[in-house]
């Protein structure tokens, strides 16, 4: 079964959001990495670029696929995990901690009422 902390919002394309005042961090949840397999390589989008939510920014390569990661949230994104470019396992080992992405600063903060809840997510993987 698939761990789905319940203080982060998730979208139904398997990203996760902490926020933090007007700031997002944003990963790839556990359910997204088992299914994936084996993360071999995450390309992350530019500091400075603008996204939209549901907009591809990031890559993420398995031994199995690649897959794009879509933007829960609308905004800049600020910081980037080198961490994770760098050890692209931290994204199967620790999806919600070391193995996060990418941080957002939000330009439209009211997007995030429409993320799932934990118990919405875990409905949707079937958790």
């Amino acid at each position: 079964m698939s761990n789905v902390p319940d203080k982060l919002k998730y979208a139904k394309s398997h990203e996760w959001v902490r926020v933090e005042g007007d700031t997002a961090t944003v990963g790839i949840t556990d359910h997204a990495q088992h299914e994936l397999t084996d993360v071999v390589f995450v390309e992350l989008p530019k500091a400075g670029r603008s996204v939209g939510a549901g907009e591809a920014c990031a890559v993420v390569e398995s031994v199995k696929t690649a897959s794009d990661i879509y933007s829960p949230v609308s905004g800049v994104v600020t910081e980037l995990n080198p961490g994770v470019v760098s050890n692209p396992a931290l994204a199967n080992t620790d999806p919600y901690g070391a193995g996060w992405f990418y941080k957002i600063k939000l330009t439209n903060p009211a997007e995030t009422s429409s993320l799932l809840t934990a118990a919405q997510y875990k409905s949707q993987i079937g958790g």
